[in-house]
């Protein structure tokens, strides 16, 4: 069954994995959810994407399974030192193929990215394997650094969301959970709809571009009066923007507690979100992203009000393969301090 009470964060030892540990707690606590916190590694390669814990002997299963129970052990303090409770999990195998089947049973899961190598990598290194593009659930990928190294700040409270939107139902889809997330946090929401380029006609301020203009925020007023009317208290500003959406998202990644886009999948906007460095929002975003995968989409549309295709196919975790509930040793506070403060020096600000 899914477990609509719980997220889930995947860590590696990276500090990238520390600080989504932190932020997916941080959620969990304002949303009443319960966190589950999952250290995946695979034999015999995992020692070659390592873990940044002790590094032990190519192919040791005990030394891997001991180096995961520590650094579940320090996600876990990060965790309790919000006051949320968290549950812990190890899972051997293929981080992504484990992944996408533990997308089926959560309604968020969060990652780290720009760490060095390990589950970052793993899970969004290529379009064509990538979390993101085949997650049942959607995805909050939570920089670590910017394009320079500088270690990126995240607010303990969101109260601004920006969202690219258009009328497909992948940018319907992630409005209206924009829309509900932003009213949940009682933030203002900002729904970006980009107006592609058009040689002779952008930048000419002419009347045919001032009706363009108008025709697509005719059509932005359009999807978003629903959500008005359903979220009535929700502070909602609107952007038509010309050009590419990836650029006008990164733009309003640094501007903006959470980025929420929607995703087509292999290929189509997954392409733009990952696969070049020039466009890829992923890569250069300085705020979470949160990414609305096609499968999710697809399964809410397949399904009934109360049921989606993904829950009829989800498992309990001892039904999937190589998935393991253990619990921890408490983690050295003094060692979690120095971690936090590392992660995000201005994180209790």
């Amino acid at each position: 069954m899914v477990n609509d009470k719980a997220i889930l964060v995947g860590v590696d030892g990276s500090d990238a994995s520390y600080k989504a540990t932190w932020w997916a707690a941080n959620y969990a606590k304002h949303a009443g959810l319960m966190l589950q916190i999952v250290c995946a590694y695979s034999l015999p390669s995992y020692a070659a994407v390592s873990f940044d814990a002790t590094y032990t002997a190519l192919g040791d299963d005990n030394a891997a399974h001991s180096d995961a129970q520590e650094i579940l052990s320090r996600a876990k303090a990060i965790a309790d030192d919000q006051g949320v409770e968290a549950a812990t999990l190890i899972v051997t195998g293929d981080p992504a193929s484990v992944f996408v089947e533990l997308s089926r049973n959560y309604n968020l899961i969060v990652i780290g990215n720009r760490g060095k190598g390990g589950l970052a990598e793993r899970l969004l290194g290529t379009t064509s394997s990538s979390l993101p593009a085949y997650a049942y659930c959607p995805i909050v990928v939570v920089p670590y650094t910017d394009d320079d190294g500088n270690l990126m700040h995240l607010n303990n409270t969101i109260s601004k969301i920006a969202v690219g939107s258009d009328e497909s139902k992948w940018g319907l889809k992630a409005l209206e959970i924009a829309a509900g997330f932003a009213n949940g946090w009682g933030a203002e929401l900002n729904v970006l709809s980009a107006v592609p380029n058009i040689d002779g006609l952008t930048g000419s301020d002419s009347a045919e571009e001032r009706g363009v203009m108008e025709s697509y925020m005719e059509d932005l007023d359009a999807r978003i009066k629903p959500l008005q009317v359903l979220y009535p208290n929700l502070r909602v500003y609107k952007s038509i923007v010309p050009g590419s959406a990836v650029n006008a998202l990164t733009k309003a990644s640094h501007n903006y507690d959470v980025v929420v886009v929607g995703s087509r999948g292999r290929g189509g906007f997954t392409g733009l979100l990952l696969g070049s460095t020039s466009q890829g929002l992923l890569q250069h975003a300085v705020s979470p992203v949160y990414v609305v995968p096609r499968k999710y989409v697809e399964a809410a549309e397949s399904g009934d009000k109360n049921k989606n295709a993904a829950s009829m196919t989800a498992m309990s975790l001892d039904q999937i393969s190589g998935v393991e509930s253990i619990d921890v040793e408490k983690a050295d506070p003094e060692q979690i301090r120095d971690i936090e403060e590392h992660i995000d020096p201005l994180h209790k600000d």
